[in-house]
């Protein structure tokens, strides 16, 4: 891989209390070590708690609310994933229409497990196929979308995957959809 191939593009990260935290610090890291300056918007200034499945993980700054956000000042959007996470992320307006404007602009959002929740919510599921975690294969079908059991689905800016054993291909491919902004 190049150095640093992503040149301080910047990253945002969409989550919340409740968050897998593998899911937001691999991909975090991953990013930063391709030369990407991600940052962690929320629904409220502070942290954030991480969680691994059940059990409470570290805590995580806020870098802004999503409020504060602008989709301008983002090269790309990643949900990661966890159950009350995006449960939450889906019920809040300005996470919603924040996740809209991505897929409005063109930009590579990339969901995790329970994430693409968010996607059904901002009505961004129909006529695609996608992966996520097998619990939420209903809910994608049932939103007009096509659900495939895959580590890693790529199409047309969207980048799925099912869990954490999907990070590897997860992060190799968002480096690269973003490498060729």
């Amino acid at each position: 891989m190049n150095e640093a191939p992503l040149n301080g593009k910047k990253v945002a990260f969409l989550a919340t209390h409740g968050v897998e935290q593998i899911e937001l610090t691999r991909p975090w890291d991953d990013l930063q070590g391709a030369g990407a300056d991600p940052e962690l918007i929320s629904l409220e200034e502070g942290e954030i708690d991480g969680y691994h499945h059940l059990d409470k993980g570290k805590s995580f700054p806020v870098g802004k609310t999503v409020s504060q956000a602008s989709v301008d000042d983002y090269e790309a959007l990643v949900l990661p994933g966890g159950v009350a996470n995006p449960d939450a992320l889906r019920l809040n307006e300005d996470a919603v229409n924040l996740i809209k404007q991505f897929f409005n602009k063109g930009k590579p959002v990339a969901a995790i497990c329970h994430a693409p929740w968010t996607l059904i919510e901002a009505d961004q599921v129909r006529g695609r196929t996608l992966t996520s975690f097998p619990s939420l294969k209903t809910d994608i079908i049932n939103a007009g979308g096509k659900w495939v059991d895959e580590e890693m689905h790529y199409e047309d800016g969207l980048i799925t995957s099912r869990k954490p054993d999907d990070l590897d291909a997860f992060c190799a491919k968002l480096i690269e959809v973003l490498a060729a902004a």
